[in-house]
């Protein structure tokens, strides 16, 4: 069972629960979707059940066609937020850390193209890998200007800036609070920068956030 833990593999007194995620927050990854930029944030949710500790082993479907990498910045919610301004979210946020957003990219094309929602390609099982989480005090620098990266068997395949967000970690808290209550242990999902791709078993991924990396493979 999952447990949020520390970036040294320690347990945080925050119980696991749901997963808000924003899609369509850099525009390059806009571009290679083919998608139109959104007038405000595209909001959508994992469970519980989507979250797996992104330092062992994925285990991914095989028969649900491709399954695609999403690399991105994960934030820890310590306290609730409930229609919050943007200065009670940043009193809220209780760490840093990163996720994959796995994505059965064939299933979402046929849900997009009948207008349907995304969660049975966004929400599967295990599809939230999740690193341990770098507290707030301990995080150097400013989580809007740092480097968010993905290596696939040794290549470079997302590279980009958090200071690249359509929407602001700040802001799109705010804004997902005005619709959700975030509670402590909530995970929220920031977006991913261009470059996502299928996984394949036996891949071996490094992700890493301002320079924090951490390495998985795939089954």
């Amino acid at each position: 069972m999952y447990q949020h833990r520390n970036w040294q593999g320690a347990l945080l007194d925050f119980p696991a629960s749901k997963v808000v995620c924003v899609g369509s927050n850099y525009a390059k990854h806009i571009k290679e979707m083919g998608s139109a930029t959104p007038q405000e944030p595209v909001i959508f949710i994992k469970p519980e059940t989507a979250l797996c500790d992104l330092r062992q082993p994925l285990s991914i479907p095989r028969d649900m066609g491709a399954v695609h990498y999403e690399v991105e910045m994960a934030i820890l919610i310590g306290s609730t937020l409930k229609q919050a301004s943007e200065a009670h979210v940043g009193q809220a946020i209780a760490g840093y850390g990163i996720a994959l957003d796995l994505t059965l990219r064939d299933i979402q094309a046929g849900l997009k193209k009948a207008g349907q929602p995304w969660e049975k390609a966004k929400g599967f099982d295990n599809s939230c890998p999740l690193s341990g989480f770098i507290p707030v005090n301990q995080f150097a620098g400013d989580p809007q200007q740092c480097e968010l990266k993905l290596v696939v068997n040794g290549e470079v395949r997302q590279q980009g800036s958090t200071a690249d967000m359509i929407t602001p970690v700040l802001p799109l808290l705010a804004y997902m609070s005005k619709y959700f209550t975030l509670h402590a242990g909530d995970v929220i999902l920031t977006g991913t920068p261009e470059g996502v791709g299928p996984l394949h078993t036996g891949d071996k991924l490094e992700a890493s956030l301002a320079g924090h990396g951490i390495s998985t493979r795939v089954l």
